[in-house]
């Protein structure tokens, strides 16, 4: 692995120039929509989340055939997006920022800058807003679901997570589950020293969060039979790795993109929260911060080379790399078609969405790209 280069690797992001909107009113809670005809039931989507400031959307996509994809509605999420001190290409500076799940149908999205979530019934290309709830802190910035459970974490005043039970379609906040992580609220800038994500552990027992660089830290706590927190994380220093995104292999591992070394690290993960150093390696890009699996195959975002790395992971954790492929200005979230065909890769510095097929050796062939309004610097992505 290549010597750690601290945040000088990050700093590429800030290179990237984009204009910030500010924002200007909250929308009506009620959700609007407007289609494209053609849409039909069964079809695959892809959810974009805008995170605009002036008003954040939720704009669903319909996927062909062949993986290019068509806009097929606009949905208001009834709350505003946000934008944390010196980011550019990702206003959240996070991964997960929206929540797909399948098996009830549900999406849930942040509005960072009305500290908020929205849960939407989702049934293909058509969404229905179904609420708009307190996130339970300051700030939220990424979604966890696991069975009937859902934490979200809150970036802002030292960072938290919340926990919501799932029931007929809706969120219900769940009382005494809020857990502080006493990060140092005032550590600058904020788009390096804010918490990255938050998820779940493939059983549901552990709840994981990375830190950055406030503490360079990945927390686990433990989760009960009855979706309560241990008092506080078992907390895992990672030097100054600046651990991001997480992602778990078919073995059970943990895998962590790590923006100080730009390189994906794996991970044994005990139920007593420890974690076992495996494998890491770089992959010569910049800023690699975001990391999303496909059938088997990882791929790393890099924001300062607007480009995405392919590994591979051995049932022992070792990483090999694939390569590299372009991808439209400040490359953040990516999203895979379930059926491990296709990737949509989320570009803030225009709010352009890749389209790629995946080869058999996990080689990738842009096929298109669509542009999501008023998504430049967005951070939010789901297909299904």
């Amino acid at each position: 692995m290549r010597p750690i280069p601290r945040l000088a690797r990050l700093a590429a992001i800030a290179a990237l120039s984009v204009s910030v909107p500010a924002a200007l009113a909250a929308p009506a809670l009620a959700a609007s929509a407007r289609h494209t005809r053609g849409w039909q039931s069964g079809q695959p989507a892809v959810y974009v989340q805008s995170d605009n400031t002036a008003g954040n959307q939720v704009v669903v996509y319909r996927q062909a055939a062949d993986g290019t994809l068509a806009q097929a509605g606009i949905y208001d999420t009834g709350g505003l997006g946000g934008v944390l001190a010196g980011s550019v290409v990702d206003h959240l500076a996070s991964q997960g920022s929206l929540g797909y799940d399948p098996q009830a149908g549900l999406l849930i999205a942040v509005n960072a800058g009305s500290d908020t979530i929205s849960v939407f019934s989702a049934a293909g290309a058509s969404l229905t807003l179904r609420q708009v709830l307190p996130s339970g802190g300051e700030f939220p910035v990424s979604v966890a679901i696991h069975g009937d459970l859902a934490y979200v974490l809150n970036a802002l005043g030292g960072g938290s997570v919340q926990g919501y039970r799932i029931a007929a379609g809706r969120l219900v906040p769940l009382a005494g589950s809020g857990r502080a992580l006493g990060l140092n609220p005032n550590a600058s800038p904020q788009y390096t020293n804010t918490p990255g994500q938050v998820a779940f552990s493939p059983d549901g027992s552990q709840l994981i969060v990375t830190t950055k660089a406030n503490g360079n830290d990945i927390d686990v706590f433990a989760v009960s039979q009855f979706g309560f927190l241990s008092a506080g994380p078992v907390v895992n220093a990672e030097g100054a790795t600046v651990p991001f995104a997480i992602s778990f292999d078919g073995s059970g591992q943990l895998v962590i993109a790590q923006a100080g070394p730009d390189a994906l690290a794996t991970y044994d993960l005990h139920q007593d929260g420890q974690l076992t150093p495996v494998d890491a390696l770089g992959d010569d890009q910049a800023a690699t911060c975001w990391v999303t699996e496909a059938d088997g195959i990882f791929y790393a975002s890099n924001a300062g080379s607007a480009s995405v790395s392919g590994y591979t992971i051995s049932g022992s954790g070792a990483l090999t790399l694939l390569g590299d492929t372009s991808t439209d200005a400040g490359t953040v979230d990516a999203a895979a078609s379930p059926d491990g065909r296709f990737l949509y890769v989320q570009t803030g510095g225009s709010g352009i969405v890749d389209e790629f097929s995946i080869g058999v050796a996990g080689g990738l062939t842009e096929i298109g790209s669509v542009t999501v309004p008023g998504g430049t610097g967005g951070e939010g992505i789901a297909a299904g």
